[in-house]
């Protein structure tokens, strides 16, 4: 497989879930600015949505879609009990808690990257994401993960996703679960060695 990523997106996402897995890929970095890749592809010519992640599987097919691919990489190893079996209630859980964070915590402050909006906006974007943020405090204060005991590919998102907070002086302190929860997901050697893979492949040229 190959695994299309960029620095500090949601593809570390799906990276840290490979690397729980153990499983043979390849990584190639992406430019989000011009789409050229590391290995001299044009982006776009991969998913035409032009952004990652994007999942090369070893018959050629493209999957795209961070919740997609992380469901797909679970289920390649369903005793890894990264996602609970197809089908069962745990599973819609599991999809409910996804569905959440794109939704929730990465598509909706996402539009805080925009250095133009308005204090008022910005105001508006951060005071939802607040509430949204006290419902996984919440959790988290009860349950070391967000689906109870276990890790599973619904943490690896949400650990992503939350790295984007300093960017946009958001300080996690407030919701009192949320920094341990970091520093215990941090601590697994999955998301320290996909950290380091993607350290070691240089930006791409324009």
């Amino acid at each position: 497989m190959k695994l299309y990523f960029a620095p500090d997106t949601c593809s570390l996402s799906p990276h840290i879930v490979l690397q729980e897995l153990g499983l043979p890929y390849d990584l190639v970095r992406v430019n989000n600015r011009t789409k050229r890749t590391s290995d001299g592809a044009d982006f776009l010519s991969i998913n035409p949505k032009g952004y990652v992640a994007a999942l090369v599987l070893d018959g050629g097919e493209v999957l795209t879609e961070g919740p997609a691919i992380l469901q797909y990489l679970a289920d390649l190893e369903p005793s890894s009990g990264l996602a609970p079996p197809g089908g069962s209630l745990d599973r819609i859980r599991l999809q409910e808690w996804l569905n959440f964070i794109t939704a929730e915590i990465h598509a909706g402050p996402s539009l805080l990257f925009d250095r133009t909006l308005p204090d008022s906006v910005q105001d508006t974007l951060k005071a939802r994401l607040f509430r949204r943020l006290a419902i996984i405090d919440s959790r988290l204060s009860q349950h070391p993960y967000l689906m109870g005991e276990g890790f599973t590919v619904a943490d690896a998102y949400l650990f992503a996703v939350l790295g984007w907070m300093p960017a946009f002086s958001i300080v996690l302190d407030r919701w009192p679960a949320l920094p341990s929860y970091l520093e215990r997901v941090g601590a697994r050697p999955s998301v320290t060695r996909a950290l380091s893979r993607e350290r070691e492949i240089p930006p791409v040229e324009g």
